[in-house]
Order: C-alpha cells, then structure tokens, then sequence
C-alpha cells in the first residue's frame, strides 16, 4: 500500500470540516492500524496517525468507516464549551496570571492545580462511552453521503473494531467497544438488542 495514495483517498472520504482541522500522518513504529490524541485548545490541527503497514490489513470500507469514526470523534471534543469544567479551565488560567502578576507562589500552584485537574475531567469526558456511540453516529451519517447505507456502514464498522483488536493482539474487547459494537449491530439489524437502558454510559 502507497501511503499517499491512501491518504489521498482518505482525504476524499473524510468531510470538508475532517480536511479543514485534521491531517494525517504515517507512523509505522506505532502498534496500532489508527491512532490520535485529543490534542490541546489552541493547536489549529489534530493528527492522525496511521501504520500503513497494519492498516492494509483492513478492507476498503473498514478503513472509510475507521477513518470517518476518527474524524468524527476528534471533531466531537469540545474544549471550550459552557459547561462547569471549562469554567473551572478558564477560571484557572485567569487566577494562575493574577498570581503571576502579583508574585504568589502558593497562589499560582493553587490555580495550575485547579487547571490540571479541570483539563483532566475534559480529557477523560472525552473518552465516556456517551461520547464514543456519538462518534459512531456521526460517522455513519457521513458515510451515507459517501454512498453506504446505514446498515452496511455500521456492520463495516463494527468489524472494523474487531479487526483492530485482532491486529492489536487483543483477544478481547474493550467495554466500551462491546457496547459500540452491540449498538452497530442493531443498527446493522444484526442483532433486534440494542444498548441496555440500564448502562451507564
């Protein structure tokens, strides 16, 4: 596999707001066919990373539906949102500066502190299994106007999670992945069960 000619294709496949705010980049030393970090507030991009090597492994629809998945989810964190731990961010930077300015030592770590631990609250959210099917969602709308329909895009990426696991070496599922994939299955109308009301997601 050519890695800019696959990059090329994904870069068709991904919408203009995934082109915009995302690029994508080959990582062959990494374990894992597709892999991104929330990244920080004020980088104009998030990268993707891709092995190539693993990803080939994976069939065409799989790898649209990853990569749409991915570009979905990474578009779908929000750091600055009206909520109370961006609040809590902001409200961190601004006392952390005060005290700078006025030469507070205990002040300035009270206030990092207070940042760090905001930071952390929206990092972990970002990974909530709630946020992970809206990803999921999200990807499969966008897969329809490249030509799935909806059922076939949520059974491409329900095996596309599984196929990750095996290249992974994994011989199980994540729990957040069992639910993904038990969600896409009825989707997919594989399954009449869908997620249990009694999950806490």
């Amino acid at each position: 596999m050519d890695p800019a000619i696959e990059i090329t294709r994904l870069l068709d496949v991904m919408p203009a707001s995934g082109r915009m705010k995302t690029k994508l980049q080959s990582k062959p030393q990494q374990p894992k066919p597709i892999d991104c970090e929330v990244g920080l507030p004020w980088d104009k991009e998030r990268i993707i990373w891709i092995n190539f090597d693993l990803w080939r492994h994976l069939s065409q629809p799989q790898r649209d539906l990853l990569i749409l998945r991915t570009v979905s989810w990474l578009l779908g964190v929000r750091w600055f949102k009206p909520d109370l731990y961006q609040g809590v961010v902001v409200a961190g930077i601004l006392g952390t500066l005060v005290e700078l300015a006025q030469g507070d030592a205990v002040g300035v770590v009270v206030a990092g502190g207070l940042v760090g631990v905001a930071g952390t609250q929206i990092w972990r959210s970002s990974r909530s299994a709630h946020i992970e099917l809206l990803a999921d969602t999200d990807a499969l709308q966008v897969a329809q106007r490249r030509g799935y329909t909806e059922p076939e895009a949520a059974r491409y990426l329900m095996e596309a999670i599984e196929a990750v696991a095996k290249i992974e070496g994994r011989t199980t599922l994540s729990f957040t992945e069992l639910i993904r994939c038990q969600n896409l299955r009825a989707i997919a109308g594989i399954s009449p069960l869908g997620i249990p009301k009694n999950v806490n997601l």
